[in-house]
This record gives structure tokens, C-alpha cells and sequence, in this order.
């Protein structure tokens, strides 16, 4: 399981403060956890999180190597909001099956199961994790979610990764455009594959490219697609490549 660190957000504007950066409603953390990412102006993805309530504070679960990084950002943008950022030395615990007292529901998916927050770290952790996230096409920091994304080509509306009816945040504008304005050409999509690849290999398609394989489990994998080139069989490497719900037109 991914390296994650604990921050702890506290001081009276923490919540407006948040609402005013992240993609999500931080309005929802009254009913739970909130998956949300942090976005350059121009839309693009910097990292992604869950923010949990934690009495008045609010903890932000983010992977271990952005976590220099998002403390730097939300210092350079905090000026003289009473917001106070600080590190803990809280562990996050992973499960499936019922929430315990002191967990939050994944909101990203419900299959996802729960995650909280204690001193010691999880030792008891059996799940593969990895094949679950390609079964729900689930992309993760580092791996899928690199600085060249756009959320909603990774998904995160259906994610539950972003609010369109908040307000503005930093990216807001573009990620708005791309929702009402476009047709997504290429995004994340599930894949058959016979064979296997590194992960970052490019897709092929009649020689030309045509996406990336990401994570790769039972037989299936998340791929990065460009939708129009993505027909029939593919090559990534040696492995043979399908893509797992093509519409009928994408696969001629």
C-alpha cells in the first residue's frame, strides 16, 4: 500500500479556506470523508487527497512524496487566512466489509471499503489493493495520476473527486470548459491484456500511438486512451491490448 501522510488543518478559516483551493464541497465533510485534488491554474493535476473531519480540524490523507510539496502550496497560498498546517504522526488503516466507529467510508466507491486514521500502523493489511483499483478503474497518485492530468480525463466525476456547483477553486475554469464545453478525447478506460508490460508502456495502435498501460492485474489493466485511436487489438510491448468497453464504432 502507498506511503501516506497525515496533515492537519486547524484555525477558524480552515473550511473556507479549503473550499477556495480544492475541487471538491468541503460543505460534505458533515456527512463524511471527501475525495478531492489540488489543480494548477491551468487545470492540471497537482495531487489528490481525502479530507476527513477531525473535530473543528480537518486531516488531509495525501501519498508521502506530494506531501512536501501540498504543505508548500497551501502555505504559499494560505497569506493571512487563520489557518494553521501541521504534520502527524497518524497512520491510515484500510479495510472492506463494515466501517468501524472511528472509520469514513471511502467516497470514491463504495467496494473501496473504509479508511481511518490511528497512532500505530495497519499490520493486518492481506487486501490486494491494486487488482481491486483495476476492477473499478480506480487510478492512483504517482502511477495514473501524473502532473500532465486532467481530473475529469482520470474520472473524477465519477469518482466523486469534483463539485461543479461549488464555486470557484484554482482550475476551476478549465475544468468547467472540459465538462461542458468538450467531448473527452482520451481518458482512462479499462483493458484486456494477454501478456504483460511495464507499467508507462505505450499503447500501439496500426503503428501509431494510441495511450499508456498503467496497473495491470488478472488479465486487466488501467489504460490511458486516446479514444479515436484505440481500435481493435493493441501492442504494448509484447502484450496484446484491448480495450475492455469500446464502443461498437471504436472497434473496427
Amino acid at each position: 500500500m502507498i506511503k501516506r501522510r497525515i496533515l492537519r488543518l486547524s484555525g477558524t478559516d480552515t473550511k473556507d479556506f479549503l473550499q477556495g483551493l480544492v475541487t471538491n464541497d468541503i460543505g460534505k465533510l458533515s456527512e463524511g470523508a471527501v475525495y478531492a485534488a489540488l489543480l494548477t491554474p491551468q487545470g492540471k493535476y497537482l495531487a489528490d487527497f481525502f479530507l476527513v473531519p477531525d473535530g473543528d480540524a480537518v486531516l488531509l490523507d495525501v501519498a508521502d512524496s506530494l506531501g512536501d510539496m501540498v504543505m508548500q502550496r497551501l502555505s504559499m497560498y494560505k497569506l493571512r487566512a487563520k489557518v494553521d498546517i501541521a504534520e502527524t504522526d497518524l497512520h491510515v488503516h484500510r479495510g472492506l466489509g463494515d466501517t468501524p466507529a472511528d472509520g469514513f467510508a471511502d467516497p470514491r466507491a463504495a467496494e473501496l471499503g473504509w479508511r481511518a486514521y490511528r497512532d500505530e500502523p495497519q499490520t493486518d493489511d492481506t487486501i490486494d489493493w491494486d487488482a481491486l483499483r483495476v476492477a473499478l478503474l480506480i487510478p492512483e497518485t504517482d502511477v495514473e495520476l501524473t502532473p500532465d492530468t486532467f481530473i475529469l480525463e482520470a474520472g473524477f466525476e465519477r469518482l466523486n473527486g469534483v463539485d461543479f456547483r461549488k464555486g470557484c477553486y484554482v482550475g476551476q475554469e478549465v475544468t468547467a470548459r472540459m465538462k461542458h464545453k468538450t467531448e473527452l478525447r482520451k481518458g482512462l478506460a479499462p483493458v484486456l491484456v494477454d501478456g504483460s508490460a511495464e507499467v508507462g508502456t505505450d499503447l500501439m495502435s496500426d503503428g501509431k500511438p494510441a495511450g499508456t498501460l498503467f496497473t495491470q492485474a488478472n488479465g486487466k489493466a488501467i489504460a490511458y486512451l486516446r479514444f479515436d485511436r484505440a481500435k481493435g487489438e493493441m501492442l504494448a510491448g509484447d502484450a496484446r491490448v484491448k480495450w475492455a468497453d469500446a464502443p461498437e464504432n471504436a472497434s473496427n
